[in-house]
């Protein structure tokens, strides 16, 4: 067995990312963006009023105080027309400011008496709510470097700066293959020594709420060569396999056997850890294989701790949970040898425990929102010592 530490370390330097691809803007919500982007015009392209008002020639103000109000500019008119001095227009948020203007007031600011315009704004200054051409940014002006999440924000920016598509580095592709002949299916009546299978539930949703869409489900019975024929099916249309169960050392674990047959190249099986002790890890080319123990705890365990960041790295997103050290808060004790992951609550003060750490229990997950980690060397702990949590996503 090695260490959580090793076997992080392995993965990490297993793992690159997937080929960047072309996507259109709309499909590139939460990526990384491959390829730096360059405006190619200005933003706003024209001066613009960013309010409604009127628009004037400071210096023609200044010299006639009553300005002709001689017409209007609404936002989206294509008119053009160089203003006069003594004139002022109608203007609304957004509209292009006429030739000839360069300052805006708000219309809670003036006076209009039979068609002239009287400006009661003590304060005013020169190109007062009129937006330069080009304040946004300029063309040939670096808009987002590579390796930016693509954020709503930074779509909603691209879209306005004319952008339809980007460079991204896509997420994975994921095959999740669930082992066992003991499994039925949720709202099947359970026969003697049959449990219903939750780890593809659990699995999917967590993919999915890392924006992984593309997931494919397989069921294997446990045979090798039903086994074999279906890592085979997931090699060739996935990025990533997830097996769960069947790795261990039992009779009717044939994990092993079928990663072997199928040219996996095995990096590592088993780790000093609990839950997840019979873990493995491998590679075929670029594709992923994550051998994972068949109990429930045991499967989300491993997957929070090595699968989320390895697929981080796939898609060049740092996924990884946030750790922070926090008291712990109560007693606990175990042997050595083992690192032990402990479902918990936090509560923004201390790192709770929680009862039902049995890997074959899901109820303590399903309320938990941290994993507590208790090193391997570790017998004992006391209440209010620091231990690192890894805060789990909601």
């Amino acid at each position: 067995m090695i260490s959580v530490s090793e076997a992080k370390k392995i993965i990490s330097e297993s793992v690159s990312s997937l080929q960047a691809v072309s996507l259109l803007l709309h499909e590139s919500g939460g990526l990384m963006l491959a390829d730096d982007i360059y405006a190619t015009t200005d933003i706003p392209a024209f001066p613009q009023s960013s309010m409604d008002g009127y628009a004037f020639s400071f210096e023609g103000w200044k010299q006639n105080k009553r300005l002709k109000i001689t017409g209007e500019v609404a936002a989206g008119s294509n008119q053009t027309f160089e203003l006069a001095p003594e004139n002022a227009v109608r203007i609304f948020t957004g509209a292009a400011v006429p030739a000839g203007a360069d300052t805006v007031i708000m219309q809670e600011k003036v006076q209009v008496e039979n068609g002239e315009l009287k400006i009661e704004d003590e304060g005013l200054k020169e190109g007062n709510s009129v937006r330069p051409k080009g304040s946004e940014i300029k063309a040939g002006v670096l808009a987002l470097e590579k390796d930016n999440i693509l954020s709503p924000a930074a779509i909603g920016f691209l879209a306005g700066i004319g952008i339809t598509k980007v460079k991204a580095y896509p997420n994975p592709s994921v095959s999740i293959i669930i082992t066992g002949n003991e499994l039925q299916q949720p709202g099947k009546p359970l026969k003697h020594g049959q449990v219903y299978e939750s780890n593809s539930f659990a699995l999917t949703a967590v993919l999915r709420q890392l924006r992984i869409e593309n997931i494919q489900l397989l069921y294997a019975t446990d045979k090798p060569e039903i086994v074999i024929d279906t890592l085979k099916k997931a090699l060739n249309q996935s990025d990533v396999v997830l097996l769960t169960g069947g790795i261990s050392v039992g009779d009717y674990d044939f994990v092993l056997q079928a990663a072997s047959e199928c040219g996996v190249k095995k990096l590592f099986h088993k780790i000093k850890q609990r839950p997840g002790k019979p873990l493995y890890f491998g590679r075929k080319d670029s594709k992923l294989v994550f051998g994972l123990p068949g109990n429930p705890s045991s499967v989300l365990t491993c997957f929070y701790q090595y699968v989320i960041p390895a697929l981080g790295k796939l898609s060049k997103r740092r996924n990884d949970l946030h750790t922070i050290k926090a008291p712990l808060a109560k007693t606990f004790q175990k042997n050595t040898g083992l690192t032990h992951f402990l479902k918990g609550f936090y509560n923004g003060k201390i790192a709770m425990p929680l009862d039902a750490q049995e890997s074959y229990r899901l109820s303590s997950f399903a309320k938990a929102n941290c994993l507590i980690q208790i090193d391997e060397d570790i017998t004992s702990l006391n209440e209010g010592e620091l231990v690192d949590v890894y805060l789990l996503p909601q």
